[in-house]
């Protein structure tokens, strides 16, 4: 029998069928590094709502995931950085928005155990302070620490560099921050890549996430690389 292709031809099609209201979607990417940016519009046209979205962050203004807290598509954001995001600052402190804030090496860990299937684990990042409230807690050798739940999504929306029809997946730089780990936590994982290759082109070393974890892949339709915040000097006379 003729394997089913991951392969498809749109962004739209790579999306079919899995978009409902109230459903939770993992996002991909650091700052604007590594976004899904022809994804994301895609959950916008369908005008599905009530998301819980999990990510790093939530965009900034014009860019990202700031496109669906625009058409209020996001109920809740599970997140680590809020920052250059006016949009966001303003749902959240009007009521309209929850927020669920993550310290980000917390996020990190959350996201990889819900992929690695450990559904609790501790850290002592946290404690003492409001990230903690209402989280059991527990002493190990003299120390206490926070027990946080393991993340998991119905839907992993990802970026790569490179790919192959097997989903073998390469990332380039800070892009790979995040991306990786929302590959495995989410019950269905659609990447876009920048590009696609032959199988057997890569070397099995080079690989950062096996295709075993990806379900669809789509070629970008989107590849700005935004700068999210340009600091420059004047240069030094000579």
């Amino acid at each position: 029998m003729k394997a089913v292709s991951k392969i498809y031809q749109s962004p739209e099609a790579a999306l079919d069928g899995l978009l409902f209201d109230g459903m939770s979607i993992m996002s991909g990417g650091f700052g604007l590094s590594g976004n899904p940016e022809s994804l994301i519009p895609v959950v916008r046209a369908s005008g599905v709502k009530g998301l819980t979205v999990i990510s790093n962050n939530a965009g900034a203004d014009g860019f990202g995931l700031w496109m669906l807290l625009e058409t209020r598509q996001i109920a809740k954001m599970i997140s680590s950085y809020v920052g250059e995001n006016k949009l966001f600052e303003q749902q959240y402190l009007s009521g309209e928005l929850e927020l669920e804030l993550n310290p980000q090496g917390t996020l990190a860990e959350r996201i990889r155990a819900g992929g690695a299937g450990i559904p609790a684990f501790y850290t002592p990042t946290g404690v003492g302070t409001v990230v903690a409230e209402g989280k059991p807690t527990a002493e190990f050798d003299g120390r206490t620490y926070v027990m946080e739940r393991w993340l998991r999504a119905d839907v992993s929306i990802v970026k790569a560099w490179k790919a192959d029809p097997e989903g073998n997946l390469m990332f380039r730089k800070t892009a790979r921050n995040f991306n990786p780990v929302m590959a495995t936590a989410g019950k269905v994982t659609v990447v876009e890549v920048e590009e696609i290759f032959e199988a057997g082109t890569f070397d099995a070393d080079c690989i950062h996430t096996p295709g075993i974890y990806v379900d669809r892949i789509v070629k970008c339709t989107i590849n700005e690389k935004r700068i999210e915040k340009l600091t420059v000097r004047e240069r030094e006379s000579a």
